[in-house]
């Protein structure tokens, strides 16, 4: 993992297809979600495109950041590569700020900031740099501005391993959701991820927490899947939501068409679940903010 500065810079921390209900009006800053899991496919990418989704389902105005050099989320939300001429890369080398770097999707309300290759790079263009583990907050606080494209949510998408791109997310962050693979060592890398969270915690974002774990690709039929969600509700308790995401192979053919699985098939069981991860999560806002 990257080593973590010592201190950081003035600010504040910050946190057309489907049209289920009238939209929100957005609330400054917006709420800021990293999906985080230092294992590689437990479903961060899936759950940052379908989770974002199903937010704007239901009203929220939500911005993905693809903070992936894979650019899976930008891809699977039907970005073309050739698009993307200002990405992620460049915000967080101080080439450009956020807005420049966000574009449309085909669901209304949800917008995304694209990522591209030169993301693998990052930490050896600002690795030196003071600020190097803020880049994303900093971009972050100028996101919203009063005008019609404020965001309620941003979800950042980060990618399988404990890098300097991941450290910007968590010291950007509200709150962390970790998706989590019903399958073996599942837990062992639970374990990791929560000390790393405790260490951005203690150095760089005293307000961070773990939002929720989410149980992905669960296999109802298969005892091992069975086990793995007992084990992690017994060891993590409350923090596992309700909702749990199946096994789908629509969840699995969508982004090959670049559209999320609400899109792709909005009765398929995968799109239900996500649905009801997104009315979950909101319901946990409102408990937070009511003490």
């Amino acid at each position: 993992m990257t080593d973590i500065p010592d201190s950081s810079p003035p600010g504040e921390t910050q946190a057309e297809v489907i049209a289920f209900s009238p939209k929100t009006e957005p609330v400054r800053p917006p709420r800021v979600l990293s999906i985080a899991n230092q294992k590689g496919g437990v479903g961060k990418t899936t759950t940052a495109i379908n989770l974002g989704t199903a937010l704007a389902a239901i009203g929220e105005t939500v911005l993905i950041v693809d903070l992936d050099p894979q650019g899976n989320a930008s891809t699977g939300l039907g970005i073309d590569r050739r698009n993307r001429r200002c990405s992620t890369y460049d915000v967080l080398i101080g080439e450009a700020p956020l807005r420049d770097a966000i574009l449309a999707t085909a669901v209304p309300r949800l917008h995304i900031a694209a990522s591209t290759l030169d993301l693998s790079g990052l930490e050896l263009e600002i690795g030196s740099a003071r600020d190097r583990a803020f880049r994303l907050r900093s971009a972050l606080t100028r996101l919203n501005t009063g005008g019609e494209n404020d965001y309620t949510y941003v979800l950042v998408d980060c990618p399988p391993s404990l890098n300097l791109l991941t450290v910007n997310a968590m010291a950007a962050a509200n709150a962390i959701l970790v998706p989590l693979q019903c399958e073996f060592f599942a837990l062992e890398g639970l374990s990791q991820l929560i000390k790393t969270v405790e260490q951005v915690k203690s150095t760089l974002n005293p307000d961070l927490t773990i939002h929720g774990i989410v149980l992905t690709m669960h296999d109802s039929r298969n005892n091992l899947s069975n086990q793995v969600a007992a084990d992690v509700r017994q060891f993590m308790g409350r923090k596992v939501y309700d909702t749990i995401i199946p096994r789908n192979v629509r969840i699995s053919e969508a982004p090959s068409y670049g559209k999320p699985v609400l899109v792709y098939d909005l009765k398929c069981v995968g799109s239900e679940a996500y649905l009801r991860l997104a009315t979950e999560i909101i319901q946990r806002e409102k408990e937070l903010k009511a003490g």
